[in-house]
């Protein structure tokens, strides 16, 4: 696969905006995840704009740039889980390019499905006594994760109906 300059410099400039946005967190939660300013919003614009392939690889280098701002570390596999791959599903935008709105759903659900696993995997331990650990997973990554999808959807929303930023480029 050949990646002109050009795009090359839209992924990096939207992988710094992310991590930038991503800085700015009005709610954190104790074992990771967390609300931002839209920190996703520039790595799902790009799917939409590149497609799903290199709105993955963006989404992965913004997760290992996640990882080295806020490192939470537990297990090498639980690693890869939570930063490159959940962070990489948000490429999953690009495959319903047609469909905005539902390619950021598609994108979330994606990094909620990564961060569920690794929640069922390898956090059980941090569910209150009697909890399934599949029902606190859900629970806490959907609590953080809902709210990033309304900030998200609602901000692309608005920029596509004033024609701010188009998407085919």
């Amino acid at each position: 696969m050949k990646v002109s300059t050009r795009i090359l410099a839209e992924a990096a400039l939207l992988i710094a905006l992310s991590s930038v946005l991503h800085l700015i967190r009005p709610y954190t939660l104790p074992q990771g995840g967390s609300v931002t300013l839209g920190g996703m919003i520039p790595i799902l614009l790009f799917a939409l704009r590149r497609g799903a392939r290199l709105g993955m690889l963006a989404g992965a280098i913004f997760g290992l740039v996640v990882l080295y701002q806020e490192p939470f570390i537990f297990h090498p596999v639980q690693v890869l889980l939570d930063y490159p791959i959940a962070f990489g599903a948000l490429g999953l935008a690009g495959l319903l390019r047609t469909h905005p709105i539902a390619g950021v759903a598609a994108g979330i659900l994606g990094r909620f499905i990564s961060h569920f696993l690794s929640g069922v995997i390898f956090f059980a331990s941090f569910a209150p006594a009697g909890t399934p650990p599949a029902l606190y997973s859900a629970i806490y990554n959907g609590s953080y994760l809902s709210i990033e999808f309304a900030i998200s959807g609602a901000v692309m929303y608005v920029l596509l109906k004033r024609r701010i930023l188009e998407i085919y480029l």
